[in-house]
């Protein structure tokens, strides 16, 4: 487990924009069990592709969007284990990845970033990415 003092910053850039921090599997069973709307999940990390690209391009792709999703949330990978391991189950069959970023709609996965999709890509692409996945699926 990563210290606390070390995560918070990581976990509140997220956060601090609205994402709901998912703590527990019973938090993100409620929230992804959900039968309507639309749902992003990043599973948050400590690496540097999470803080160069997969958080800023979330963040960016909220800001650029007319289509967003009804809710935005997050896990965080190696700091809240048993959500973390509760959003895995939902991702499947994907195996984990971390960062990753999840899109639900009405109760079902539509789409999936996975860490090798955000690894050496800019934080605007996947911004420019996910844009286009709001607009499809939200």
């Amino acid at each position: 487990m990563y210290p606390e003092h070390l995560t918070a910053p990581m976990k509140e850039e997220l956060v601090s924009q609205g994402f709901k921090d998912l703590k527990t599997a019973e938090e993100v069973s409620e929230l992804l069990d959900k039968t309507e709307g639309t749902t992003l999940l990043v599973v948050n990390s400590v690496c540097g592709c999470a803080a160069g690209t997969c958080r800023p391009g979330a963040l960016h792709s909220l800001k650029v969007s007319d289509k967003k999703p009804d809710t935005i949330a997050t896990v965080f990978a190696g700091v809240d284990f048993e959500a973390t391991s509760k959003a895995r189950e939902y991702l499947l069959p994907y195996p984990p990845s971390s960062p990753s970023i999840g899109l639900f709609k009405d109760g079902n996965l539509v789409h999936f970033v996975e860490r090798h999709h955000i690894e050496g890509r800019s934080a605007e692409m996947i911004a420019n990415h996910l844009k286009a996945v709001f607009e499809e699926f939200c």
